[in-house]
């Protein structure tokens, strides 16, 4: 699967939507392709890529996104802990 392709075409809640659950699909059906496989390798994973992210943009060649919500980032994340 091309992933690359896949988080550019996101550019609506819809799409956005359709992402995570395709991401999800992913993890139940290629677990064994997943670098982190319990919660917490996954939050450390995005907590270390967000705090070296500028290298990857600058790696691929890429422009650093400025428009970035972190506070809706942030609340994304949280209300995966209540939310039913």
């Amino acid at each position: 699967m091309d992933w690359s392709s896949k988080i550019k075409d996101v550019s609506t809640r819809n799409d956005f939507i359709k992402f995570i659950e395709e991401l999800s699909l992913d993890y139940s059906k290629n677990n064994e392709e997943w670098e982190n496989k319990d919660l917490n390798s996954y939050f450390e994973a995005i907590a270390s890529w967000s705090e070296d992210m500028e290298g990857y943009y600058t790696n691929v060649k890429l422009d650093l996104p400025n428009n970035i919500n972190w506070e809706f980032m942030a609340m994304l994340l949280y209300i995966g802990k209540i939310y039913e």
